[in-house]
């Protein structure tokens, strides 16, 4: 997450935090719930992803190739039934979710 171009700073901001307790010594279930929160808000469902690669913003970010390369693998990933992103940074934020059972698994887990 923390390397991941696509997340954003509220999320590298607690992964950094959630990091950083850890290496203190921290209560590591209080740091990982104060973790696992900042990530649930912050998730991005396949219809957003769509719906945002889908718009000029998006475009003009990434160029229009990309955009529709985008939209089109989650096109693909909706119809096998995926519920969110699979970016490098809510890819692993989903597989946290999961593991601690706070999401169901999407498709790829």
């Amino acid at each position: 997450m923390l390397a991941a171009p696509s997340a954003s700073a509220d999320t590298k901001k607690s992964a950094q935090a959630w990091k950083d307790a850890i290496a203190a010594g921290k209560d590591a279930d209080a740091a990982t719930n104060t973790l696992l929160d900042a990530i649930s808000a912050h998730q991005t469902t396949i219809d957003s992803l769509i719906g945002f690669m889908s718009s000029d913003k998006a475009k003009e970010l990434f160029g229009a190739d990309v955009a529709a390369r985008n939209v089109a693998h989650a096109e693909e990933r909706k119809a096998k039934g995926a519920k969110w992103c699979d970016c490098a940074a809510c890819r692993p934020c989903h597989e946290l979710l999961h593991k601690f059972g706070r999401e169901e698994a999407d498709v790829y887990l």
